[in-house]
């Protein structure tokens, strides 16, 4: 009852449309390649609109079911869009409202499965006749099962055009910004709470716990995260837990991790937050060094040809659970990280980003915008930068930072010219830049016109494979030409 009190509460507010999401559910693939649900999607997420210029997004990642990642998103609204914060607060106060409301859906959750846990004390001491014994059990395990289950949390609030992440656990936040010189500037926002993370390890070891065992043993009770909401047995019985069993007080929290306040002022770019799923998935197929990178790239590639957020968004997600799909079946030496994977959300928040007219080409007169994303964990300051081009729509409108027009600008690749920008990159960790240049040989020389089709309805290709088919003829001994079957005809 006191879910769906919140529910009604904020039933009436409006959906957020800068923003779009995209999901898919979790996935066990067998010998065969075909893959199988193995039980129901327990991320959450929400994005609303509320007064005063406020939004408040959120991405939740459920496990040993949903309970608790659709209790905290309806909760967490009601406790922070229904008159809690206005345009007068300062950043301390807005940080203390978004902890104070953290608190309260933790504690709320809890007083939501007080019958249960009565109802299972009361069982637990309970002898049965032996008629009864078996139904006795079934209702203990249906009642553990109840007061079982936990979530991670990843929040953003936007008040005063100022940006807040309130992060709970391992999922993540990045902030991409473009500039009209045409860098590009993306932040991966807090790290998350787990069990590599080292400032999570010295916190855990002051309480008395063996920081090194738990970094050994890599989960806690199952999961990863250090930081949780609801999870009863973790938070409650501790002591009975051997990893924590010597902590001097509860270990496993819900305090939120707060970033901000950032300024959104002239920002131009998007937000975006992702579910440890989404990033376990990428981060299997392709491995952890490059994950922010292709996740940006993917996301710009999207928005430069979908006409809607949230196809932007369910296309990434599409793209992600192929990629990871395909190294499994393709039996490489990353296939045996890819035989499953997670519930995978992704929230698309775009800040003055104009979305494409429809898809574009490198050739049809869209501006090439490289973008290069640091990587960062916690045992690790530095990070990996490269160049990706990136093609946005130059329709003469606010794209990705620049007022493009149908003429080159200074910085953008010229037939015969490669495109290459210095490129600044930074975390909330590091604080540090690097640059880097792309090589634009791929493609052929053409102009910014778009190519006309000739007599048979075809247009010359703007990408040039023939290396590739010199290369693969050299290396196949059968004697087959490129142009005897391999290549275009």
């Amino acid at each position: 009852s006191y879910q769906e009190q919140h529910q009604s509460w904020t039933d009436d507010l409006p959906l957020c449309q800068m923003c779009g999401v995209g999901t898919a559910p979790n996935c066990v693939y067998g010998p065969d390649g075909k893959g199988t649900q193995s039980h129901t999607n327990e991320d959450g997420h929400l994005r609303f609109r509320g007064e005063d210029g406020c939004f408040l997004y959120g991405v939740f990642n459920g496990y040993d079911g949903s309970r608790v990642a659709s209790f905290a998103s309806q909760c967490l609204t009601a406790e922070l869009l229904l008159g809690q914060l206005n345009s007068s607060h300062t950043d301390n106060d807005v940080r203390r409202i978004l902890t104070q409301a953290f608190d309260v859906v933790e504690k709320s959750y809890f007083e939501t499965i007080d019958d249960a846990l009565a109802e299972k004390a009361n069982l637990s001491n309970y002898l049965p006749p032996h008629n009864e014994s078996q139904k006795v059990q079934d209702r203990l395990k249906e009642l553990e099962q109840e007061v079982s289950g936990g979530a991670t949390a990843v929040v953003a609030l936007i008040l005063n055009n100022k940006l807040y992440i309130a992060n709970v656990g391992t999922n993540r936040a990045l902030l991409c910004k473009s500039s009209s010189d045409g860098q590009n500037q993306v932040l991966q926002i807090g790290r998350p709470h787990s069990t590599d993370n080292e400032d999570e390890l010295q916190r855990l070891a002051a309480l008395g716990v063996d920081s090194a065992r738990v970094r050994q043993a890599g989960q806690i009770a199952g999961q990863s995260s250090t930081r949780r909401l609801g999870d009863y047995p973790v938070k409650f019985n501790y002591n009975e837990i051997d990893l924590l069993s010597a902590a001097k007080t509860r270990p496993i929290i819900a305090e939120p991790e707060i970033h901000g306040s950032q300024s959104l002022d002239s920002v131009t770019g998007f937000l975006l937050l992702m579910s440890e799923g989404l990033i376990n998935a990428l981060e299997s197929a392709h491995g952890p060094e490059q994950a922010n990178q292709e996740i940006v790239a993917m996301v710009a590639a999207e928005l430069a040809q979908q006409s809607s957020l949230e196809a932007a968004a369910q296309s990434v997600v599409d793209r992600i659970k192929r990629l990871h799909h395909d190294v499994y079946v393709s039996g490489r030496q990353r296939a045996t990280y890819c035989s499953r994977h997670e519930d995978m959300t992704l929230l698309i928040r775009t800040l003055n980003y104009t979305l494409a007219d429809g898809a574009l080409t490198p050739t049809q007169g869209g501006r090439i915008y490289p973008v290069s994303v640091p990587y960062s964990n916690s045992q690790s300051t530095s990070k990996t930068s490269v160049t990706l081009s990136l093609v946005m729509p130059s329709q003469g409108t606010l794209t990705n930072g620049t007022n493009t027009a149908s003429t080159l600008e200074e910085g953008t690749p010229t037939p015969g010219q490669s495109p290459t920008a210095t490129l600044q990159s930074t975390n909330t960790q590091t604080q540090s830049s690097s640059s880097s240049s792309g090589d634009g040989s791929l493609f052929r020389q053409r102009g910014s016109q778009a190519a006309q089709p000739d007599e048979t309805g075809r247009v010359p290709p703007y990408v040039d494979f023939s290396q590739f088919y010199r290369l693969w003829g050299s290396d196949h001994s059968d004697g087959q030409s490129t142009q005897g079957g391999l290549g275009p005809q």
